[in-house]
């Protein structure tokens, strides 16, 4: 793709028209500032882009957020909203890594006051949370209670003494999507989650100590429980191998049912099949209840954090509040004004969070007034944010938004030009405290590889897609 096939629509949106391809059934929208759009063509995402546009049922248009980057058939950073219930959904359009989210949780302490116990939490959390490749914690699960998880999500960590009841308030669906059918999902999937739970995994997962920085809307700041200068702990990681399980099984039984409903995409990897028909139904029941296994996950590795937090500060370190839990890959179907009245849409958001305006009804009441919390993280060493999503949203881009800097460089490429050892001894200069399994994984997510989270931030704010509540710097990062 080439920058001048883009018709610049305003200083944040951009444009492929529907006359580009002859296959495409709908405009592709890109949303970036003109300092990143450069990078944008760098890659094959906004390929990928077009050829999500020519889905059988694509409503309005393909879009990417200004952090998208070649990904798996969809590009990361991907939205689409085909129509319900005839239209498609793709595997490629949710990831291998189902429900890969964030949660952030607040703190009253005071970073200038525990600066010096910094090096000492890094140590307990990596010793709490079990991180890397295919890396098992402690809990094993049997049949029936991997059943359990997959149809309960994150209830079934509260029930089990790990997890706080109060928190489910505050996580996307409350942390349990109801759709989710245990019988849907393979075997080996569920072997592959038996001992996963409270793990992080590896690649650009992790658990982040941070400082909130600088505050840019005060109202949304009390509202969420934000103040300049308090500790604050991020989690991103997903449905570890049983979500990657699940796509794996379903895009190789998609790529075999797709002659039959008369489907030949222009790539193989956008295997897809009506959200109403056996594959399609099958998928999305799987999908759910990979997602619940996400929730479940997070809320465990919440209690991990807890214990950590406990045992380097007692009892002065308080709790630590969940402000909110947000999924970046999933597909969720919901209703928007399109061609000027109300329809069901399939939404696939690949690396998008859900950005909703004020007065959601699935929001907490302290901050429903606001809007939803969105939760952007940056590369390793640099700043994240907290935005809060907007009305305006639902039209732009069906209520989505960011979901961290996106990569710009791959992760082979990275590793030749980053050295570890002194990427880590920089960053502890900086007053970055990062425990991590391997120097390979320090060298693969090294901040050199990702885009400007603050340009990416902008761009989304500048849309009106979400505004920006506030910016935190890393002070402790654990990775596996």
């Amino acid at each position: 793709m080439k920058k001048e096939n883009l018709k610049k629509r305003s200083d944040f949106l951009w444009e492929i028209p529907k006359t580009y391809r002859k296959d495409m059934r709908v405009p592709a929208h890109v949303f970036a500032n003109a300092g990143l759009i450069d990078d944008v063509v760098e890659d094959r995402s906004l390929d990928q882009l077009v050829n999500v546009a020519t889905l059988p049922g694509i409503m309005k248009a393909s879009m990417v957020m200004p952090d998208v980057h070649e990904g798996y058939g969809f590009p990361i950073g991907g939205v689409a909203a085909t129509r319900h219930p005839d239209g498609v959904i793709s595997p490629g359009g949710i990831g291998y890594d189902i429900n890969c989210g964030v949660r952030l949780l607040v703190s009253d302490l005071r970073y200038e006051r525990e600066k010096s116990l910094m090096p000492a939490l890094s140590k307990e959390l990596y010793a709490q949370v079990p991180s890397g490749v295919g890396k098992g914690g402690t809990i094993r699960l049997n049949g029936k209670q991997i059943d359990d998880v997959l149809r309960k999500g994150a209830q079934w960590a509260v029930e089990n003494g790990m997890g706080n009841r109060e928190d489910l308030e505050h996580m996307e669906s409350h942390g349990c999507l109801p759709g989710a059918d245990p019988d849907c999902v393979s075997d080996k999937a569920k072997q592959r989650g038996s001992d996963q739970l409270g793990t992080i995994g590896a690649g650009n997962h992790f658990v982040e100590v941070d400082v909130i920085e600088e505050i840019f809307h005060p109202e949304a700041a009390k509202a969420f429980g934000l103040q300049p200068g308090n500790l604050a702990v991020l989690i991103h990681t997903g449905s570890r191998g049983l979500g990657h399980q699940v796509a794996t099984d379903y895009i190789r039984r998609m790529m075999q049912a797709m002659p039959k409903y008369g489907y030949n995409p222009p790539d193989r990897e956008l295997a897809c099949v009506p959200f109403n028909s056996p594959e399609g139904s099958d998928y999305f029941k799987a999908m759910c209840a990979a997602a619940n296994f996400a929730w479940c996950n997070r809320e465990v590795i919440t209690w991990e954090v807890r214990k950590a937090w406990h045992n380097i500060f007692g009892p002065r370190g308080g709790h630590l509040r969940l402000l909110y839990d947000v999924a970046h890959n999933i597909a969720k179907v919901e209703s928007y004004d399109v061609n000027g009245g109300e329809q069901k849409v399939i939404v696939h958001r690949k690396g998008a969070t859900r950005a909703f305006g004020p007065e959601f009804r699935e929001l907490p009441k302290a901050f429903r007034h606001i809007g939803q919390p969105v939760l952007i993280p940056g590369s390793m060493g640099t700043e994240s944010y907290v935005l809060a999503g907007t009305k305006k949203s639902h039209d732009l881009s069906f209520g989505s938004c960011c979901h961290g800097a996106g990569r710009r460089m791959s992760r082979r490429a990275a590793k030749k030009i980053v050295n570890a050892p002194t990427l880590q001894m920089k960053m502890r200069e900086e007053g970055i405290h990062l425990t991590a399994g391997s120097y390979k994984g320090i060298a693969e997510e090294a901040p050199i590889a990702y885009k400007d989270v603050n340009l990416v931030v902008e761009t989304v704010h500048q849309a009106g897609i979400a505004k920006k509540v506030a910016k935190l710097k890393p002070k402790a990062v654990i990775k596996g």
